[in-house]
């Protein structure tokens, strides 16, 4: 029986549940997403090599054309030894030795890609007995689900690896709609990963980086919009990625291999203090797409540049310097110490190739706020490197309810005006550009379309897009606050006041006969 994304839906729901309740999802995710990876490496691999079998009757050539398999798993460290294996009493300890076994064996696929999840973990998964149980019912959920490439069903129009990765993906996004405000570090909801990649238009044969790419999940949308757009194959994509968090680079890394994405290059690191994407001569790789959701208003964002000690030999406290950074980012303005936006944005704007597009996700507060983030801004603006600002909807990312905007710059425009777009009001017809949900605000297809022909059109609509002059963002003092552009204010009804009157004294009237109906039955009842 063939498998479907549903089914494999199914398996993932059944593990999320095996924890529900004794640890939270920004935490159990790791587990079970895990051993989904395990199952699909295991089912995979079995699969290829019962393939070469067939082909192959001499053991040599056999084994010569193993070792050219994309991947290699040994029997012990297979999901269905794991699970023959399940009533063990050190099963902790042997899923964890699988786990290091398969990186081992695939050191330059995937070395370090299960550093963030402990099996064996007392602390996160109870006592000897609680772990034990837990861990039999987890690999009882996935056992029945058949993950070889040739029983999968896929959708129309996709391939197996496509049934995995939006399976996988899906989940990913089940997890944060759980994780509360952990989920913004590793997961950008799907339709604004698809508005993104369509702002920035990708071609096949583009480079394309996310510096705080958190499961890679945008990264990935993005790359999909130029393969769709061109036809292309996945193995013509150059994606890059950094991330800091361990548990979200692993995300990325299997998320990259269950997609079949197996040349993605996902760093492990602090992306400004060490930036790990670098050319031949140690500079900043220069890329042709940037795309990121980066963390919000990042605190202390400036650690990695202090390397201890007095740096000032006058005793006083670490101050970030642009001289401190190696790469020249922050030569037109150093960030405040407490928020990182521009941080980050700085760094994309030196990673950009000349005729390179950036898409980053920021607070309102970036278009708007002084002192240095307004020099900045102002640098930024004179350098003609900004495109276009558009606003969000409220409530639209996992983990906060405030409003967010996308930004869009690029290097060696042919224009010099700067486009406004509002979608986070009523369009022509008092509808809303977005669907409200119970508990996340959401972008439909038609929404998306919306924004991407105001960006490609670059006209102005009525509360909708403004093409703002220089002149107009230099009389504003640089600041970029949508409402100064985009007029969305609605005139409230006029009040008739004849009318308001009439039924304030029908109002009074009723009132007045409640009361003496009410006075009527007290003196009834003697009171």
């Amino acid at each position: 029986m063939a498998t479907t994304r549903k089914d494999i839906e199914a398996a993932l729901w059944r593990g999320a549940n095996t924890f529900r309740g004794t640890i939270d999802a920004a935490n159990y995710k790791d587990y079970v997403l895990s051993v989904l990876f395990v199952k699909y490496l295991s089912d995979t691999y079995s699969e290829n090599v019962e393939e070469l079998r067939k082909k192959y009757n001499d053991p040599v050539r056999l084994q010569r054309a193993i070792k050219r398999l994309p991947f290699v798993i040994n029997e012990e460290h297979m999901f269905c030894w794991l699970y023959e294996n399940r009533y063990k009493e050190n099963l902790g300890e042997l899923i964890n030795v699988a786990l290091r076994g398969i990186e081992d064996a695939n050191p330059s696929q995937l070395a370090g890609v299960f550093r963030s999840v402990d099996f064996n973990s007392e602390g996160m998964l109870g006592n000897h007995k609680q772990r034990n149980s837990r861990l039999r019912e987890l690999l009882e959920d996935f056992e029945p689900l058949d993950l070889r490439p040739s029983s999968i069903e896929p959708e129309e129009g996709k391939v197996a690896a496509d049934t995995i990765g939006d399976a996988y993906e899906y989940m990913i996004g089940e997890f944060a709609s759980q994780a509360g405000k952990k989920a913004g570090a590793f997961f950008t909801p799907s339709e604004v990963s698809e508005l993104m990649a369509r702002i920035v238009d990708p071609k096949i044969s583009d480079t394309i980086y996310d510096p705080t790419c958190g499961s890679g999940s945008l990264l990935i949308r993005t790359g999909k919009t130029a393969i769709n757009k061109e036809n292309g194959l996945i193995k013509n994509l150059a994606l890059y990625g950094q991330e800091m968090n361990g548990s979200s680079w692993s995300m990325a890394r299997m998320n990259m291999f269950i997609q079949n994405i197996l040349d993605a290059k996902i760093a492990w690191g602090d992306t400004l203090a060490n930036p790990m994407h670098l050319d031949a001569d140690g500079n900043l790789m220069q890329f042709d797409v940037i795309v990121a959701n980066m963390p919000f208003s990042q605190d202390k964002w400036a650690a990695g540049f202090n390397t201890g000690g007095d740096m000032t030999g006058k005793g006083k406290e670490f101050k970030m310097e642009a001289s401190l950074d190696r790469f020249h980012r922050f030569d037109s303005g150093v960030p405040p110490a407490s928020k990182g936006d521009w941080a980050f944005l700085l760094h994309m704007i030196a990673s950009i190739k000349s005729g390179g597009r950036i898409a980053a996700v920021v607070p309102h507060g970036v278009l708007f706020r002084g002192a240095s983030e307004g020099r900045i801004r102002q640098s930024v603006i004179e350098k003609n490197l900004l495109d276009a600002v558009i606003g969000l909807p409220a409530n639209l990312f996992y983990g906060t309810g405030i409003p967010a905007c996308i930004l869009v710059f690029k290097k060696n425009r042919n224009r010099n005006d700067i486009l406004f777009i509002d979608a986070s009001g009523k369009d022509e017809n008092g509808n809303l550009r977005y669907k409200k949900d119970k508990n996340q605000n959401r972008l439909e297809p038609k929404h998306i379309e919306d924004i991407v022909s105001a960006y490609k059109n670059r006209a102005d609509i009525d509360k909708f897009a403004h093409v703002a002059t220089v002149e107009e963002i230099k009389d504003n003092g640089y600041n970029l606050n949508i409402p100064r552009y985009v007029d969305s204010f609605e005139e409230e009804a006029l009040v008739d006041i004849t009318e308001v009157k009439t039924n304030i004294a029908n109002i009074q009237q009723e009132l007045a006969e409640v009361e003496a109906q009410m006075a009527k039955y007290l003196k009834e009842l003697g009171l």
